[in-house]
């Protein structure tokens, strides 16, 4: 927690962070089980070399998510 204070100031959301979430909140599931796993495998397809690589790439990746990919997986939460 530490290093996401020094580098986010107050803004990080976790259960014991600044901005209290739960940690069985539904409006993480998608996040926790499909976007970031779907991000990682999308972002690393090469190792980026530098941090404004790594934001830049996590940016376009998030836009190039199709509609129809995020309201399935929204989808699937209720069963």
């Amino acid at each position: 927690m530490a290093a996401v204070r020094e580098l986010f100031s107050k803004q990080g959301i976790s259960r014991f962070g600044d901005i209290p979430w739960p940690p069985s909140s539904p409006d993480l599931y998608v996040c926790d089980f499909f976007l970031w796993g779907y991000l990682k495998n999308r972002v690393y397809t090469t190792w980026p070399r530098t941090l404004k690589e790594l934001k830049q790439r996590i940016q376009d990746e998030i836009h190039r998510i199709p509609a129809e990919m995020l309201q399935r997986a929204m989808g699937n939460l209720d069963g």
